[in-house]
């Protein structure tokens, strides 16, 4: 059977609104994400995600209410990443409407998080956020922490391997090195992360063209999130389905 490609709009909330700047500085308003996260649904996105990108930096928890608020919207699968520190912070997404969760900072400061969530909930709604750019490590590529703010020099393929082997079942790759530039997606750490994972890769960072989405497709990615393109009217969902049609890919219509 083959699967659908995957179109996944992103919010990325701060102080209750969707922000989105380039290499996450210079953020500007994007709109409310009730209000966002409703439309999308309606244009026939395939998933939402919700990162709250300033939990984890000033040390809190997911806004829990505008998390309930934009569930209560939308009819498809939403993962919600941001200050997720333990599996009970996971159940109470989940009884408030979550789907999946994603997980970045707190993983990498304790990789155990990984285990323990995945046994309790299952990996099916685990997804391992990998904030990674260039950096001086063996593959080339390093893992940010913090909403990209800080290095770790820690190998982002040796990363995904071990959080594969403890329990994540997909993976959100996100280019810094792209994020927010509208230059197309890291296509070269894409194919790199694919050579590695068992589990389905969400590329993020770099949309900008339509043609971007499909040579991301192309390079090994299951699922394609955007974020600036989408709420700032540069394309339009379904546009982007029909193009990767053309292409050859299968989509939800």
């Amino acid at each position: 059977m083959t699967l659908v490609k995957r179109i996944i709009p992103c919010l990325d909330v701060s102080g209750g609104r969707v922000v989105k700047g380039v290499n996450f500085v210079n953020l500007v308003d994007a709109g409310d994400p009730v209000e966002l996260a409703k439309r999308y649904d309606q244009e026939g996105a395939d998933e939402l995600t919700f990162l709250d990108i300033s939990a984890s930096v000033e040390d809190r928890k997911t806004t829990i209410d505008i998390v309930r608020r934009t569930a209560e919207q939308v009819f498809i699968p939403l993962t919600v990443g941001g200050g997720i520190r333990s599996a009970d912070d996971v159940n109470v997404l989940l009884r408030n409407g979550a789907d999946k969760v994603s997980i970045n900072t707190a993983a990498i400061m304790r990789p155990e998080l990984i285990n323990e969530i995945s046994d309790r909930f299952g990996n099916q709604v685990l997804v391992l956020s990998v904030d990674a750019r260039r950096g001086r490590t063996s593959s080339g590529f390093e893992v940010t922490t913090h909403g990209g703010r800080q290095g770790t020099d820690i190998d982002a393929l040796a990363w995904v391997e071990a959080a594969i082997s403890r329990g994540v079942g997909e993976i959100l790759l996100n280019s810094m090195d792209a994020d927010g530039t509208r230059a197309g997606y890291d296509l070269e750490m894409i194919a790199a992360v694919r050579k590695i994972s068992s589990v389905p890769i969400i590329a993020s960072g770099g949309a900008g063209s339509i043609s971007d989405f499909a040579q991301a497709l192309g390079a090994g990615a299951d699922a394609l999130l955007a974020a600036s393109v989408f709420h700032f009217g540069v394309h339009r969902i379904a546009d982007v389905k029909g193009y990767l049609a053309q292409q050859g890919y299968p989509v939800r219509r």
